[in-house]
């Protein structure tokens, strides 16, 4: 997707020196100016407890979305930190992943044909998997419901936990009844936030998503690479810019955002920069990304690039940034454009609402209209636009940095763990 090589792009923006210093993998150590010397050396502590555990994570993706985004910090920081995590990718055919992206939105409250042809091709797949899988970990954590039944595929003899990151407060019926068999096999599951609390025997916990600070996505640009990553994908930096950065997404609502764009753009001048992604297990990606680019005018730019850089420089840059969702299980996105002390508009809905205050570090609002009122003000308002960035960026350091999610996860190993000892201990 896309003409990138990021590799290259690194190179481009960094030179070669900078190069290896940005792409080396960062320990929490890195995390004391942030976070505190005391907070590191308890982070620290709980994983030494845990280092003799080898965890794996599974999940459909090691590229696009969410899930990949978390995952790829997380399992090097626990490593770093000397706790064994491996990270597994099922396999799927397009049929497979069609499906799986249908239950994807019934889970956010689509309607769905569930026959027992999309059954069969869910459950053989998932088994094609578990035949080349070997789980035999002390912990097994499995993402999204793409690899959900893989748990009836082994003898299980340690805990295996599910993480669903998508907005199941009004999740489809039918489908919520075919998969809740799968998900009461498992020990404990782990949802966004509390407002996603299903009626089930199995334990639900409750983590937000993080980011890592030091990546080349959420790093701090120098004035010269932001220019410089503009210029190379020909976007103007002559007006404000106002940005929506999210996977190729109808939940994502981008027709929302090129509509509110085009109402403030009636008392305000700006540019429009739709980016995105198409994740390896979205089918409808494309789709989406298609039926928007007969939107592009002169001061619409809808993209679709795999460029860590751009990201950041958009959201750096942007005076605004929208996430106008329709459903969000977290928003990710949100956060990162936070981190760069950027005001942010989001979708009331999710997690979105779980980092934006509105009106003290961002915007929620409910309506195309709405969203195009607040660009409006944003852009009137210079110094409203610095103190909500500001306030913004406290709040990711504050709630939404990888070391925080890193200690919700040891908490709930070590609570496993405790298990483990007892069931050892000789009894007298």
């Amino acid at each position: 997707m896309g003409d990138t090589g990021i590799s290259d792009e690194i190179v481009a923006v960094d030179g070669d020196d900078e190069e290896i210093e940005e792409t080396s993998v960062h320990a929490v150590e890195d995390y004391a100016p942030l976070i505190g010397k005391a907070a590191v050396e308890r982070l620290l502590a709980k994983a030494r407890r845990l280092s003799d555990l080898h965890v794996v994570n599974v999940n459909s993706t090691f590229y696009g979305g969410g899930v990949a985004e978390i995952l790829t910090p997380l399992t090097l920081l626990m490593n770093r930190a000397g706790l064994k995590t491996g990270w597994r990718v099922i396999q799927g055919r397009p049929d497979f992943f069609s499906v799986t992206k249908k239950m994807h939105n019934a889970l956010q409250g689509d309607s769905i044909n569930l026959s027992a042809k999309k059954k069969r091709i869910y459950e053989e797949v998932v088994c094609e998997n578990a035949l080349r899988t070997h789980l035999d970990h002390d912990l097994i954590i499995v993402h999204d419901p793409q690899p959900l039944p893989l748990i009836t595929h082994y003898r299980k003899q340690s805990p295996w936990i599910w993480r669903c990151h998508v907005d199941l407060s009004a999740p489809n019926p039918e489908l919520w009844s075919y998969l809740k068999p799968f998900i009461e096999r498992y020990d404990a599951v782990i949802l966004s936030i509390p407002e996603y609390r299903q009626k089930l025997r199995t334990p639900q916990r409750f983590f937000m998503p993080a980011i890592d600070p030091f990546i080349l996505k959420n790093r701090r640009l120098e004035e010269r690479e932001i220019d410089e990553r503009l210029a190379h994908y020909g976007i103007p930096t002559d007006l404000p810019i106002i940005a929506q950065i999210a996977r190729f997404d109808r939940w994502k609502d981008p027709q929302g955002v090129i509509d509110a764009y085009r109402m403030a753009r009636r008392e305000v001048d700006c540019t429009l920069v739709l980016l995105g992604n198409i994740a390896t297990d979205d089918p409808e990606g494309q789709t989406v990304f298609e039926s928007l680019c007969s939107c592009r005018d002169d001061r619409i730019f809808i993209l679709s690039h795999q460029d860590t850089a751009l990201v950041n420089a958009l959201q750096t840059r942007a005076a605004v940034v929208l996430q106008k969702s329709i459903r969000e299980g977290f928003g990710l996105s949100v956060t990162e454009a936070m981190w760069k002390g950027t005001p942010v508009i989001g979708g009331n809905v999710g997690g979105i609402r779980y980092q934006i205050e509105d009106g003290v570090n961002g915007f929620l609002v409910d309506t195309v209209e709405q969203a195009a009122a607040r660009i409006v003000q944003l852009l009137k308002d210079t110094d409203l636009r610095c103190r909500m960035g500001a306030a913004a960026r406290e709040t990711v350091r504050r709630k939404f940095l990888m070391t925080r999610l890193m200690e919700q996860y040891l908490d709930l190993f070590a609570s496993f763990e405790v298990v483990f000892r007892l069931k050892e201990s000789p009894k007298f």
